[in-house]
């Protein structure tokens, strides 16, 4: 019944609501989604990244990545090599994020056409399975 649903889902206290509240918005934040996809799909350096997240600037991106590393959720690795190879990569924390927003990918599938629908139903019936590409 949607009200018992509604009232389980309302036993959430106010310092769980503030954090939710933050993480929402952390990752609802223009291009978040769209790179940590980009790095789940196996983009490495900033310049994968930028030709995975069509339409994002340089400043952006550079932005967006520190304060993805400074959240746990993309960790950057700096090769000593000349000159200086810097790759990112997502963390454990940044996987685990992704794999809560895989049902979002397959609902964003599923409403664009019925064979997204169709796709999606599929993957759901198979289990999680990694990021639609």
């Amino acid at each position: 019944m949607v009200s018992n649903r509604i009232r389980e889902l309302g036993h959430i206290d106010e310092a769980a609501c503030r954090r939710f509240q933050s993480t929402v918005e952390f990752t609802g934040r223009k291009w978040v989604g769209a790179i940590l996809l980009a790095g789940v799909r196996g983009a490495r350096r900033f310049s994968e990244y930028r030709a995975a997240v069509v339409g994002i600037s340089d400043r952006v991106l550079a932005v967006r990545l520190r304060e993805l590393e400074a959240e746990g959720l993309i960790e950057r690795h700096v090769q000593p090599t000349t000159p200086v190879t810097i790759s990112y990569t997502p963390s454990t924390k940044g996987l685990q994020l992704m794999e809560l927003l895989q049902p979002l990918v397959d609902w964003s599938i599923a409403r664009e056409s019925p064979a997204g629908a169709a796709a999606a139903a599929g993957a759901a019936r198979r289990g999680a399975e990694p990021l639609a590409s």
